[in-house]
């Protein structure tokens, strides 16, 4: 998800967003670690994605005090 779509979203929808990719990661990992993704590289996509969220989400925190 590119920082553009993040910035159209709603609070709503990224924290909706923020949760529903933070599962995703948990669930990349843990699979990772039983067996060898086939991809690998979609963990960091991911990560990177939470992150975005999770700032976008912060500095809009930060915007309403």
């Amino acid at each position: 998800m590119k920082q553009i779509d993040i910035k159209d979203l709603s609070v709503e929808d990224l924290t909706e967003k923020f949760a529903e990719q933070k599962e995703v990661l948990t669930k990349l990992k843990l699979s990772h670690s039983v067996s060898p993704l086939e991809n690998p590289m979609q963990i960091k996509t991911v990560r990177k994605t939470v992150a975005r969220l999770n700032t976008e989400l912060r500095k809009r925190q930060l915007q309403a005090k």
